[in-house]
């Protein structure tokens, strides 16, 4: 019975960069030729990278597409291809092409659309109708495009027109629940269909999304044969056996580290190089309070691009504490990144100075404490643009969800690598980071101390976050069920939450979406994340 030798490139094919990512199809073409594959499969819209968003609306960016998908056909020489790309016939279509024999065999069209969370497919494209199935070295291939493999229907087709093995090309974002949905999913189709499944997909960092790869194979028994690690970019080799409808992994790379903690430190590391490089900036600087959220941004911006392009900034007054002094210079001369202190008491009184008048008779409250967040963020955002480092913000998903963070303050920054991290989450990654250094024989990557005191914004004597906000425990587990979980107050509180609690802490996420529209962007990691997916009016009287 016929085989089939594949190679399935999980590599980062950035938006927009349709001409270096032709070059990089050629040369993995070429790499797969060497191999000895009869088969190379690339991700969904490999070309145009994704999502390529409004690119996708200008004639011009879709004939360059066109035109190196022609070129790459005329390439082929020895090696057929499955090159994502989008594809326009008068409307505009996400669509893989079969490359072989120096020209362009088939194209089909995604059938499925995604229209929820963070895609937008119905916006950019019409929708496919037909499972396509190639004939490859004796082998019936059926071809999918990602959210196809979803859904039952595409791939009865495939299976009814003959397929014996399904390749899925896809540019399936992670989150922290996205693993095993995919294996449950593929698993269902392989097992309906009695077809093998290969799911290849696409990595890197894109804006607010980040690519893992973790590509499968599934056998015809819907039994999972290989997983690839996540965040790791590979040329991964595989054998399908026509007769037994199996699929044979060779020499996959191993994963070191599958736990949570770990696969989500990943995918922060990830979205900080992907996002840095890709918009050319030589570095990146961040404020370091000696708290634990700046303390593991530090740690996440170091690993994720070495530290010299990294610079930390103390920005102490009369309420920061020696425990923070203390912490921040332990960190930075561990790290090894460039580190300054620069005392904002004097700039913090001259506007205390410059604003008594307009303030007389008015009692001190949060805007004395603001104004210091703010003085600090406009030195950073100094230091930003004379240095040219991309600016950091450190704050973390609960504060961002109750709005326990300051506009034009520590909210300043272009990218929130933290955006979509729980505080609770931080401190497990924090422990976590630092058993690695442990086991590396290396320095704490966040000092303990950091780690164990209470959290505090130091913005006024004896300050301690939860002189406003519920334990980190309690608010966590609420903001989850109310964001994630879509829970009312009622159902929340029926699980044996304090009512008022309840209703104080979704009145809060309510009230501060306003400056959640003014944050920066961030890595998305769970299911539900501010800002592209989780999108809810500022103007509402919904309570």
């Amino acid at each position: 019975m016929p085989s089939l030798r594949l190679a399935l490139a999980q590599f980062d094919f950035p938006v927009g960069a349709v001409a270096a990512n032709a070059a990089r199809v050629g040369d993995l073409m070429a790499q797969a030729r060497e191999g000895g594959a009869s088969l190379v499969v690339f991700p969904e819209l490999t070309l145009s990278g994704y999502p390529p968003e409004d690119l996708l609306l200008r004639p011009s960016f879709l004939a360059a597409c066109q035109c190196e998908l022609n070129a790459l056909a005329g390439a082929t020489n020895g090696v057929a291809a499955l090159v994502g790309h989008p594809h326009s016939e008068g409307e505009v279509y996400n669509a893989a092409s079969l490359l072989r024999g120096g020209r362009i065999e088939l194209t089909t069209h995604k059938q499925a659309l995604p229209n929820y969370g963070v895609f937008d497919d119905k916006r950019y494209f019409r929708k496919g109708h037909d499972s396509a199935v190639a004939l490859i070295d004796g082998v019936r291939v059926g071809i999918l495009i990602c959210e196809d493999i979803w859904q039952p229907e595409p791939a009865a087709r495939a299976a009814a027109a003959g397929a014996e093995l399904i390749v899925v090309i896809n540019a399936s974002p992670w989150d922290d629940a996205k693993q095993v949905e995919r294996e449950q999913v593929l698993t269902a189709r392989a097992t309906e269909t009695g077809c093998a499944v290969i799911y290849l997909n696409l990595i890197g960092g894109q804006d607010e999304v980040v690519y893992d790869g973790g590509s499968l194979l599934v056998n015809g028994d819907g039994s999972v044969v290989a997983r690839a690690p996540n965040f790791v970019d590979a040329m991964l080799w595989a054998e399908f056996d026509s007769e037994t409808r199996t699929l044979r992994a060779e020499n996959w790379p191993s994963v070191p580290d599958a736990t949570h903690e770990a696969t989500l430190y990943a995918a922060l590391v990830r979205g900080i190089r992907d996002y840095i490089e890709k918009n050319g900036f030589a570095g990146v600087l961040l404020g370091l309070s000696g708290g634990i959220d700046s303390a593991l941004t530090l740690a996440l911006a170091v690993d994720a691009l070495g530290p010299e392009r990294v610079t930390a900034v103390m920005m102490p007054t009369r309420y920061t504490s020696q425990l923070s002094l203390d912490g921040a210079r332990v960190q930075a001369e561990q790290l090894g990144v460039d580190y300054h202190i620069i005392n904002i008491e004097p700039m913090v009184d001259a506007f205390l100075g410059a604003l008594a008048p307009a303030f007389a008779g008015k009692p001190a409250d949060t805007t004395e404490e603001n104004l210091q967040s703010r003085t600090r963020g406009v030195t950073l955002m100094a230091l930003s643009n004379k240095h040219g480092r991309l600016l950091l913000a450190t704050g973390n998903k609960s504060e961002m969800a109750v709005g326990y963070a300051t506009l034009y303050g520590d909210m300043c920054g272009a990218y929130a690598p933290l955006k979509d991290v729980y505080k609770t989450e931080v401190y497990r990654l924090s422990r976590w980071r630092n058993a690695l250094a442990a086991r590396l024989g290396e320095p704490e990557s966040i000092p303990s101390a950091v780690i164990d005191r209470p959290p505090s914004a130091e913005l006024r004597d004896n300050q301690t976050d939860q002189d406003s906000l519920p334990p980190y425990d309690e608010l966590d587990a609420i903001l989850a069920r109310f964001i994630e979980g879509e829970q009312s107050q009622a159902e929340i509180a029926a699980q044996g939450f304090h009512a008022d609690t309840v209703r104080r802490v979704v009145r809060l996420v309510l009230l501060n979406e306003f400056k959640r529209r003014q944050a920066a962007p961030g890595p998305r990691v769970t299911t539900r994340a501010f800002g592209r997916e989780r999108r809810y009016p500022i103007t509402s009287g919904w309570r």
